[in-house]
């Protein structure tokens, strides 16, 4: 009997020996195998800036923070033609990331990342095919902008808008003030098909969809940029567009306001959305570069309620913010002691350009 008993207990350890080393060895094969596939090197590892997707494996991991990082967006404005052949600004949202420059640019060219998100009747500017090979920021806000060769192939009609939506849509950000093109590492004088001048780079002070409005006295008049609103189907958006307006008073502020309440100076789809009887009593720039404007009791859309709507502070907004001297502008109303949104929420503050469109440093 202790003999059997002896036999069973050695065959039953033997077993257990076996299995013992068949499954040690098995987890081990394993933990290799899972090892190498997940290492990083240590310079991707240690530098955010160097990692990419080159060299990641099939098994790679990732946080859930990384995976917050790769759906988090930010708003940006990107400059579009609409059906009507002009530039215009819409505000989408972006993925977030440290190279915005780069990426706005790439969501200007046909074909390329803006495609499944144009709003109806709209497309993308630049060349499909086109590449940002590098892009610059110099010192004193010059942005050079370095693309492939791919972006000389346009129509000469469209050499005005694609030089306006680069410049308008990189102008955004408040660091850059005008951009220079060069194309395949060579700096450019001008446009390479029409021939538009590029020596001292390109900036909002070229103007956008130039127009030329009769009656004007060209020797007593300036160029500027005001922004009307519009309608393209469902869509409300505005359009800026660069004219001479005369001087009045040798006040560039009131003549831009006095040019808005006289609306549209030609026939288009822009929108009229100023009180015919709304008149401007007197606009002085306070400190930090702040704008105050004094109107007749016309300007508002209810006198009751002292409401303004917001269209026409938008308008009034977007257009005196286009220029570098204003960057907040406040409006009071003629024997009315505060003024009210469409909401009845009260303009206590200067109203600023990032109240209706994103703002910030590239």
């Amino acid at each position: 009997m202790k003999i059997r008993v002896s036999s069973r207990i050695a065959r039953l350890g033997l077993v257990m020996f076996v299995l013992l080393v068949v499954t040690t060895g098995c987890g081990l094969f394993r933990s290799e195998q899972t090892l190498e596939e997940i290492d990083v090197p240590v310079n991707q590892a240690d530098n955010d800036e160097e990692v990419s997707g080159e060299g990641v494996q099939e098994g790679d991991m990732e946080s859930d923070e990384a995976q917050d990082l790769e759906t988090e967006t930010v708003a940006r404005q990107l400059y579009l033609i609409n059906e009507s052949g002009v530039v215009v600004p819409q505000t989408v949202e972006l993925p977030k990331t440290d190279g915005v420059a780069t990426q706005v640019l790439e969501y200007l060219i046909k074909d390329g990342p803006v495609t499944n998100m144009l709003p109806t009747g709209f497309e993308a500017v630049m060349p499909a095919g086109t590449e940002v090979l590098g892009v610059n920021l110099q010192p004193d806000g010059t942005l050079i902008v370095d693309l492939s060769e791919e972006f000389s192939e346009y129509q000469a009609e469209k050499e005005q808008q694609i030089i306006q939506a680069m410049t308008y849509t990189l102008t955004q950000f408040d660091n850059v003030d005008k951009i220079k093109l060069w194309i395949n590492g060579y700096e450019q004088s001008e446009m390479p098909v029409n021939g538009t001048p590029l020596l001292d780079g390109y900036s909002r002070a070229n103007g956008i969809n130039m127009f030329h409005v009769d009656g004007v006295d060209l020797m007593n008049s300036q160029a500027v940029t005001l922004y009307y609103p519009t309608e393209q189907g469902q869509q409300f958006y505005y359009v800026p567009v660069t004219q001479h307006v005369n001087i009045k008073e040798d006040n560039l502020h009131l003549s831009i306001v006095q040019a808005l309440l006289d609306g549209p100076a030609y026939d288009s789809n822009l929108l009229h959305v100023f009180n015919p009887r709304a008149s401007i009593l007197e606009a002085s720039t306070m400190t930090d570069g702040v704008l105050e404007l004094i109107f007749s009791k016309e300007i508002l859309s209810d006198v009751n309620e002292a409401l303004i709507s917001n269209e026409v502070m938008e308008t009034l907004v977007l257009t005196l913010t286009d220029h570098p001297d204003v960057s907040a502008v406040s409006i009071q109303v003629d024997e009315i002691d505060q003024v009210f949104n469409e909401h009845g929420v009260p303009y206590n503050e200067p109203v600023s350009r990032e109240a209706f469109v994103p703002t910030g440093s590239m």
